[in-house]
Order: C-alpha cells, then structure tokens, then sequence
C-alpha cells in the first residue's frame, strides 16, 4: 500500500471517529433532551392532576353545598307547610268548637223556647213571669222575642188584675195585712196598669188602717199630684190630708185641704174637706 492510500485510511479512520463522537454528542443531547422532556410532562402530569384533584374536590364541595342548600330550603318549605297545615288544623278545630258551641247554644235556646212557649200555652203565669228572665238573654229570633215579650205582658197584666182583685176582698172583709200583701204585689207585676192608680190608694187605706200612715204619705202624695185616673186625685187628696191629720202633721193637712178646695171644688168630698179644714183652723 502506498502513502496515498495510507494517508486516506488514516483521514477516513479520523472522520469516522469524529463521526463517532459527533454521533454520541448528538446521543447524550438527544438523551438530555429527553429526560427533560420527561420531568417537564411529569411537571405537567402532575400539576394536570393536582388540578383535577382540586377540581374534583371543588365540585365535590360545591355539589354538597348545593345538595345542602336544597335540602335546607326543601326543608323550610316542609316546615312551613307543616306549620301552615297545623295552623289550619287549629283553625279549623276552633271552627268545629265554635260550631258545635252554637249548634248547643242553638238547641239549649229552641228547648227553652219551646219549654217557654208550653207554660204560655198552659196559661202559667207566674212561670211566664219569672222564667222571662233567664229566656230573653237567648238567641231568639225576632218573632220569638216579640211573641214571648207580649205574653208576659199579658200574664202581668192578669196577675197584677187578680192580685187587685184579691186585695180589694181583703180590703171589703177587713184584712188589712193580707191587703197590704196583695196590693203591693199587684204594684210589682204591673206598675203601670190601668188598675195601678186604684190599687195604690186601696194600699193606702190599708196602710192606714194598720197605723202605717207614714208608709201611705209618699203613696198619697204621688197620686194626688198626678195620676192617669183622676177620679181618684180627689180621694187621694183627701186620705193625704187624713193621713197627716193622724201623724198631727196640722200645717201640712191645712196646705192640703186647701189645695183640695181649690182644685177639686166638684168632688163629691168637697164639703167633708171644708168641714175639716175649719175644724182644723180652730183647733190648731
């Protein structure tokens, strides 16, 4: 072999190493890059999955804050509907006790009513009279009330009558007590009966007879001043003046008679009141 030769061995043997080491280089770069490479997809892989993580954890939360708020407000509605059906419930037991106490009420009223209406139809008086009371503080209807207000008028219209009538007997056979009692009563049913002024100086005879003529002066002097009936004015007028003559009351019996004299000069009484009034100048 000659030089020439040698020396392209020689120069191919020195590029083939240099071509050697090139490639290694490029080897260990490509190595270098690849590792970086790696730890950079790892960077990211693992960031990726902390993101994921946190995402996960994040929605997570996020969905039980959800389900909570939900639940809560599910809840509320629950409690308030629960609240609401309860408050209904109570309104509507107050309404079923309301009820029921009017349908009591109702029934307790149409029995007294009818009860009421039995003692009216057996002419019961004194029943009618005092049980009127306790039945005019019921719901009645307006007819009811009308009708049951007339008939105790009426029965004490008949019992003061009758009680009259009973006292003018006690008066006729002398039993002033027993007059007393029944003329009063008759004044308690009916005080205003067209009776009433009768009854009042028939009271007053008996008060007198039975030496209470201080109880008979406010009597006398009610009805001798006014009365519906005045036919009795002048009676009355006239037992007044009695009456003061007997407690010896003489100013007052003088101011009586005279008033009498003036005011009656008709009555049939008027010279009895003449006689006495002079009798009473003389002596006092």
């Amino acid at each position: 072999m000659d030089e020439y030769e040698l020396e392209e061995v020689k120069r191919e043997i020195v590029e083939s190493r240099s071509l050697t080491i090139k490639t290694n280089n490029l080897v260990n770069a490509l190595a270098a890059d690849l590792k970086s490479i790696a730890k950079r997809q790892q960077g990211f892989e693992r960031r990726i999955w902390v993101n994921s993580s946190t995402a996960y954890v994040v929605t997570v939360i996020v969905l039980f804050l959800g389900l909570k708020l939900a639940w809560d407000a599910r809840l509320d509605a629950i409690r308030a509907e629960t609240k609401g059906s309860r408050e209904r419930i109570e309104q509507l037991e107050k309404e079923l006790k309301s009820t029921q106490a009017r349908e009591e009420t109702t029934l307790k009223s149409s029995r007294a009513a009818t009860e009421f209406y039995d003692l009216i139809v057996n002419n019961k008086r004194r029943e009618v009279v005092e049980r009127f009371d306790e039945v005019s503080k019921l719901p009645l209807t307006h007819t009811e009330r009308a009708v049951f207000e007339a008939a105790v008028e009426r029965a004490k219209n008949e019992l003061s009558l009758i009680a009259y009538q009973t006292g003018l007997d006690h008066v006729r056979t002398g039993r002033w007590h027993e007059a007393t009692q029944s003329l009063k009563e008759s004044l308690t049913h009916k005080p205003d009966a067209a009776h009433s002024p009768q009854a009042k100086l028939q009271l007053a005879h008996a008060l007198r007879a039975l030496s209470r003529q201080r109880e008979a002066i406010p009597i006398l002097m009610q009805i001798s001043e006014a009365s519906v009936d005045k036919e009795v004015m002048d009676e009355a007028t006239l037992l007044l003046a009695n009456c003061q003559i007997d407690i010896q009351a003489w100013n007052d019996a003088k101011n009586t008679l005279r008033s009498f004299v003036r005011r009656f000069p008709t009555s049939p009484h008027i010279n009895d009141a003449k006689s006495k009034l002079a009798e009473l100048m003389v002596h006092h």
